[in-house]
C-alpha cells in the first residue's frame, strides 16, 4: 500500500478530462467521474491486468461500468492507460461517429467490454463474464496450467441497485459463488430524481449477503485509497462467493455542487470548472491537460500487463504441447474469424417428408443433441423451464459450484431460474467472453420481460441464440396472458436481429446453421409446442435464403407467404382452394431479416408480382405489408382451450385460410398488383 502525490495526480487527472470533455460536448455526467476517480485508479493501478495493445487476450482482467452514464471515468482510463482512444477522441466525446458515444459500446471502442448505459445491464454482463472465466478455466485449466484466472471487476451506483435486471443477476451470482466476480457499489446517495431518500432506503449491503456475497464497506471513498485496497484484496482472497464492496464517495468531488443531483447529469459550469481546475492542480485556462508522470505511471502498469500476456503466451505453447486437442480448440475459439469446428454442420438433422410430425422445440432439442459435442463452445441454459422449452441434451452436465454436488465448472447446462431479464444481459456478458456461444431458452412470451438486454444483444453485436418455445396461440390451454401476439413484431423491428420461426425439421435446422454462423448477429427461435409434419420441398439450402417457395404453381391466381406452424395449414389450404377452382403457391417466410438480405431478383422470384400475395401469421399483423398485399393474422389477445379448438375460434384452418384467401383474388381481379418486396427504398439502403 502507499500512495504518491503522483498517484492523487492520476485521480485528479481523470476528474478533469471528465470535467472538460462534458463541458465541451455540453452534454454528459461528470459528477460519476469524479466521485470515482479515486476508486477506479486503485482497481485499476494496482489491481488489474491486461495489454491496451492487445485488447482481447484472452486472459484480462475485465472492468466492466454498469452506470455507463458515467462513461467519461472510462475513456479517460483508456486513453491514460494507452488503449487506442486518443486525446482528440476525449475531445470528440458525445459526437457524431466518435468512438467515445454517450454510453459505452463494446463494438465502437478498444477496451470496452459490453455495451452497457440501460441501468443494471452492466452488472449482469459482469456475472455472465465471470461465468464464462469459471467455465472456461473449468474446460482448459490443467495442473501446472492455470490458464484462465481473471477476474471480473463492475462499477454500479445506486440507478443500477435499483433495477430489478440486477436483483436478478445477484441472486445468480451468488447461488453460482462466483468468487472470481468483485462488485464495487458507487454508494453515493444521488439518482436522478436527486436524494435516494426519496425513493431508496433499503440497505443494499443486507440485500447482497443474503444473495450470498462478501460484503465489505470502505466509508471514505473519497480519501482512503489504502481502505479500497484492502477491501479488493480480501475481496479477492474469498474464493468461493462474490464480492461487493459498498464505496461511499461523494458526487462531482470538487465541484461546487458536490454531494448534489446538479453535477448528475450536466456539465459543470464555466466558473465551477475554473475552480475545480485550480483545486485539483491544474490550470483554470487549460483544457484536455495531461502531466508526463501520470502517463509514466500509467503506462507502467500497461507494460506490466504486456509483459503478463507474454508469459501467458509461452505458458500456452507449453500447454498446446502437451495437450494438442484443447490446445487447439481454445486457438480457434479465440480466432478473431471465429470458425466453428470443421464439418459440424453434417451433424445438422436432415427430415424427409415421411417423417413424423414433431413439435418445434422438440426439433430444436434434436438439433442440440446433435451438435453439442461438434460444437464443444455452445453452452445452453434455460430460465427455469427445462423440460418445456428442450434445452438440455441428455449427457449434459449442469454448470454449477463443484461443492453443491449437482454438477461442476465445465458444465454446459445453466439453470437461470425465474430470471428471464437476467438471463438476457448474462448471456450477452458469456458471449462477450470470447470463448463461448450462449444459448438460453423460455417462452416466446417472456423474450418480452427481456426485452432490454435482448435489444443489446443486438447493439452490440452478440451471437446470442434465444430459444423461444410456447410461441403462439398453439401453446392452447394457458390463455390469452401466455400466448405471444405483438411479441414478434416488436424483436423483426430490431435492428441486426434474426427472428426465426421455422415450419418443420429442416427449417429449424437452418434457424441453427444461421444462428451459430452470424458471429455478429443475434437470433431468437420461435417454436411450437404442438406438432409439426414435415414438408415437401423444405431443405436447409432453401431455408437458409430466409424465405423460398414452397409450393409452385405458375398459374397460380395467389401466393401465401406463411411461418411456422402456419406453413402446414397453408398447405392444406392450397387443396381446399382448388376444389374451388383457386390456384394457389405456397411460400414460407422463416425469417424476414435473412429473406431481406437476398438479391432484389430472388426475392422478386419468391413473391412475384402480378398476383397478390397474402399473409398467414397466428400473430400480430403489423409488418406483413412488406411481403403482402393482405394480412391474415390476430390483432387480438387470444383463447384459452385446446390448441386445435382455439385455432378454430379465429379460423386458422385451411377452411378459414382458403377463405380470406377468395375473398384477395376477387378483391385483386384485374389490377394486376406489384410485388410488395419491389420497392424504391430497395437499393439505396
Amino acid at each position: 500500500m502507499g500512495y504518491s502525490d503522483v498517484d492523487w495526480k492520476a485521480i485528479n487527472t481523470v476528474r478533469v478530462l471528465a470535467v472538460d470533455a462534458t463541458f465541451k460536448a455540453n452534454s454528459g455526467h461528470p459528477g460519476a467521474p469524479m466521485g470515482c476517480a479515486p476508486l477506479a485508479h486503485v482497481v485499476w493501478n494496482k489491481f488489474m491486468t491486461f495489454n491496451p495493445q492487445n485488447p482481447d487476450w484472452v486472459n484480462r482482467d475485465r472492468f466492466v461500468l454498469s452506470n455507463g452514464h458515467g462513461c467519461m471515468l472510462h475513456y479517460a482510463l483508456l486513453h491514460l492507460y494507452g488503449y487506442k482512444v486518443s486525446m482528440d477522441d476525449l475531445k470528440s466525446f458525445r459526437t457524431v461517429d466518435s468512438i467515445c458515444p454517450g454510453h459505452p459500446e463494446a463494438h465502437d471502442t478498444p477496451g470496452i467490454e459490453v455495451t452497457t448505459g440501460p441501468l443494471g445491464q452492466g452488472f449482469a454482463n459482469a456475472v455472465g463474464l465471470a461465468i464464462a472465466q469459471q467455465h472456461t478455466a473449468g474446460v482448459f485449466n490443467k495442473p501446472n496450467y492455470e490458464l484462465i484466472n481473471n477476474h471480473t471487476y463492475v462499477l454500479f451506483g445506486d440507478g443500477c441497485a435499483m433495477e430489478g435486471i440486477a436483483s436478478e443477476a445477484a441472486s445468480t451470482a451468488g447461488h453460482l459463488q462466483l468468487g472470481n466476480l468483485i462488485a464495487l457499489y458507487d454508494d453515493n446517495h444521488i439518482s436522478i430524481d436527486g436524494d435516494t431518500k426519496c425513493a431508496f432506503t433499503e440497505d443494499v449491503m443486507k440485500r447482497f449477503e443474503a444473495y450470498g456475497w462478501h460484503v465489505q464497506h470502505v466509508e471514505d471513498g473519497d480519501n482512503d485509497l489504502d481502505g479500497i485496497e484492502a477491501a479488493i484484496q480480501k475481496a479477492k482472497d474469498v474464493k468461493d462467493k462474490p464480492s461487493m464492496i459498498k464505496i461511499t464517495t461523494t458526487i462531482g468531488f470538487g465541484s461546487k455542487l458536490a454531494g448534489t443531483g446538479g453535477v448528475h447529469g450536466n456539465p459543470l459550469k464555466k466558473d465551477d470548472c475554473a475552480q475545480v481546475k485550480e483545486k485539483f492542480g491544474f490550470k483554470a485556462d487549460e483544457s484536455f491537460v495531461v502531466p508526463n508522470e501520470v502517463y509514466e505511471l500509467c503506462n507502467k502498469q500497461s507494460a506490466e500487463g504486456a509483459a503478463a500476456e507474454q508469459k501467458w503466451n509461452d505458458l500456452f505453447k507449453k500447454y498446446s504441447e502437451e495437450h494438442k486437442e484443447l490446445g487447439a480448440d481454445l486457438k480457434r475459439r479465440l480466432d478473431p474469424k471465429k470458425p466453428l469446428p470443421e464439418g459440424w454442420e453434417k451433424k445438422l438433422p436432415i427430415y424427409k417428408p415421411t417423417d413424423p410430425a414433431v413439435a418445434s422445440r422438440k426439433l430444436s432439442e434434436s438439433v442440440l443433441e446433435a451438435i453439442h459435442e461438434v460444437v464443444p463452445e455452445l453452452m445452453s441454459g434455460s430460465a427455469d423451464l427445462t423440460g418445456s422449452n428442450n434445452t438440455r441434451w441428455k449427457n449434459a452436465v449442469d454448470f454449477q459450484p463443484p461443492s453443491l454436488g449437482i454438477g461442476d465448472w465445465a458444465g454446459r447446462y445453466i439453470r437461470y431460474g425465474v430470471r428471464e431479464h437476467a438471463m438476457a444481459a448474462i448471456m450477452n456478458g458469456l458471449s462477450a467472453y470470447g470463448t463461448i456461444i450462449p444459448a438460453g431458452g423460455t417462452f416466446l412470451n417472456f423474450v418480452s420481460y427481456a426485452a432490454g438486454a435482448v435489444r443489446l444483444s443486438s447493439l452490440s453485436h452478440q451471437r446470442v441464440i434465444y430459444v423461444a418455445t410456447h410461441d403462439s396461440i398453439g401453446l392452447g390451454e394457458d390463455g390469452p396472458t401466455h400466448q405471444p401476439i405483438e411479441t414478434l413484431v416488436h424483436f423483426r423491428a430490431l435492428p441486426n436481429m434474426m427472428v426465426w420461426r421455422p415450419a418443420d425439421g429442416n427449417e429449424t435446422s437452418a434457424a441453427y446453421y444461421m444462428s451459430l454462423t452470424s458471429h455478429e448477429t443475434p437470433s431468437i427461435l420461435a417454436l411450437t409446442r404442438q406438432n409439426l409434419p414435415q414438408l415437401e420441398n423444405s431443405t436447409i439450402p432453401n431455408a437458409i435464403k430466409g424465405g423460398y417457395t414452397l409450393i409452385e404453381d405458375e398459374n397460380a391466381d395467389i401466393t401465401l407467404v406463411s411461418t411456422g406452424s402456419e406453413v402446414s395449414i397453408c398447405v392444406e389450404a392450397v387443396k381446399v382452394l382448388s376444389e374451388q377452382g383457386i390456384k394457389a403457391r405456397v411460400v414460407s417466410m422463416p425469417c424476414t431479416e435473412v429473406f431481406d438480405a437476398q438479391p432484389k431478383d430472388y426475392q422478386l422470384k419468391v413473391i412475384p408480382g402480378g398476383k397478390p400475395a397474402m399473409s398467414v401469421e397466428v400473430m400480430s399483423t403489423l409488418g406483413w405489408e412488406k411481403y403482402s398485399h393482405e394480412q391474415f393474422g390476430l390483432n387480438r389477445f387470444g383463447a384459452s382451450g385446446a390448441y386445435k379448438d382455439v385455432y378454430k375460434k379465429f379460423e386458422f384452418t385451411p377452411e378459414g385460410i382458403a377463405k380470406r384467401a377468395k375473398a384477395t383474388v376477387e378483391f385483386y381481379k384485374g389490377v394486376n398488383p406489384r410485388s410488395p418486396v419491389d420497392r424504391a427504398f430497395q437499393n439505396i439502403l
